[in-house]
């Protein structure tokens, strides 16, 4: 039975490229994203670690923890990190867990039930600070993620988690925002003093209420 969104995420300790770790005790109070790939030396993966890298000051400003699996042992994540760091002009200093017996895989469900005993599908998790999973995004191995989505996720997971508010289609941080269904119209414009905008009894916006 696999993991839903709402579910705890599963507790675990691992050896990683930045040492031994607690998974829970690494997230701390904030946010998480723990993303998965199939072996080091790969090369769309090698992209992605890379552009995480590089977004690490962007995943900091929103308290977020990002922390990567393969199931290759120690040894060939550091000579990967070294490939990533060079290939990518970046610096890995997130850790990157080694599941050599792909324990975490298992209580994550990424093992690939139509390819080898080895292959992890690119599952990415992000996790609250409650820790619930609150969104998980499955890739085929031959599509990059898009780590600009994955913040544009996280924004609207963090806002919505403080607000009786929803994100539309596309939304982009700074855009308005959906009031939700359970806040009448009466209530939302009390709630919300920058403006309601009703275009159907059910479709009524609000400017981002974070925002000054």
């Amino acid at each position: 039975m696999g993991l839903h969104l709402g579910d705890i995420a599963p507790d675990f300790n691992a050896q990683t490229s930045s040492g031994e770790i607690n998974f829970h005790e690494y997230l701390g109070t904030g946010w998480g994203i723990l993303f998965s790939h199939p072996a080091d030396f790969t090369p769309v993966c090698t992209t992605e670690l890379g552009k995480t890298a590089l977004l690490q000051e962007e995943f900091a400003k929103r308290n977020v923890k990002v922390i990567a699996i393969s199931v290759d042992p120690l040894g060939k994540h550091a000579e990967w990190i070294k490939d990533i760091n060079e290939t990518q002009h970046c610096q890995v200093n997130f850790p990157i867990i080694a599941d050599e017996n792909r324990n975490v895989a298992t209580l994550y469900d990424m093992i690939h039930p139509n390819a080898s005993a080895t292959a992890t599908v690119r599952s990415l998790f992000v996790i609250g600070p409650d820790k619930a999973i609150k969104l998980m995004i499955t890739y085929p191995a031959s599509t990059g993620r898009n780590f600009t989505e994955v913040l544009r996720v996280v924004d609207s997971l963090q806002l919505t988690a403080k607000y009786s508010v929803a994100t539309p289609a596309n939304w982009k941080h700074g855009e308005d925002v959906i009031v939700v269904p359970a806040v009448s119209t009466e209530d939302a414009i009390k709630k919300f003093p920058k403006g309601v905008q009703v275009v159907k009894p059910y479709l009524r916006y609000t400017p981002q209420p974070d925002l000054k």
